[in-house]
């Protein structure tokens, strides 16, 4: 039931010092000690551990690792930061003040990810001036090409660095992806990433 409940990109707290194996690197000790979530990972998950992924402070800091189901304390996805307080977020206010009428009129379950995200989920200053702005949406039914593509034109008249996510019952396509490739567009599954004519089929 757990399993079925976790997807990419949720946020998860519980991960503790004893379940990192001993070579780690020191930034992924701290960031642990210091009782910070971690991110379910695309990837296929087994028996009850859950692939998940923990951010160091820098860029490149990012350290994979699997989890155990019952070491999980709290679950915050990423839909349910929309309605965050945009007034704690100074730097992040005016941008998420304007994304929020766009992403509510598709009138389809979104969210934000990435660094947005865990900035939003913990209080602490991820978010940079070159920072991305990481956003998701649950889209089960297919979305055809002319549709995708009037998203991305409301979208684009923001003038953000966006990075926007299709979240479908098989796993994840960009956005941008595939409202603009004529072809095969990447698919990523959590056994792997596969090119497909078509992500919801």
């Amino acid at each position: 039931m757990v399993m079925n409940f976790l997807q990419p990109h949720d946020l998860l707290w519980g991960m503790t010092s004893e379940i990192l194996p001993d070579d780690v690197p020191q930034w992924v000790i701290e960031a642990v000690t210091q009782h910070q979530p971690v991110v379910v990972r695309r990837a296929e998950f087994h028996e009850d551990m859950i692939p998940v992924g923990i951010r160091g402070t820098q860029r490149n800091q990012r350290f994979a690792i699997f989890m155990p189901i019952g070491s999980i304390t709290k679950c915050i996805k990423p839909e349910s930061l929309i309605e965050s307080d945009w007034m704690l977020f100074p730097h992040l206010q005016s941008s998420l003040k304007n994304i929020y009428p766009v992403m509510q009129h598709l009138d389809l379950p979104w969210g934000y990810t990435g660094s947005v995200g865990f900035e939003l989920a913990t209080g602490l200053r991820t978010v940079t001036k070159t920072s991305d702005i990481d956003l998701l949406i649950r889209t089960k039914q297919p979305i055809s090409k002319m549709d995708a593509q009037a998203i991305l034109l409301r979208l684009d008249t923001l003038e953000m660095k966006l990075d926007i996510q299709l979240q479908v019952p098989t796993g994840g396509v960009a956005l941008r992806e595939w409202a603009t490739t004529t072809g095969k567009v990447l698919l990523k599954r959590n056994d792997r990433a596969v090119l497909v004519e078509n992500p919801w089929y």
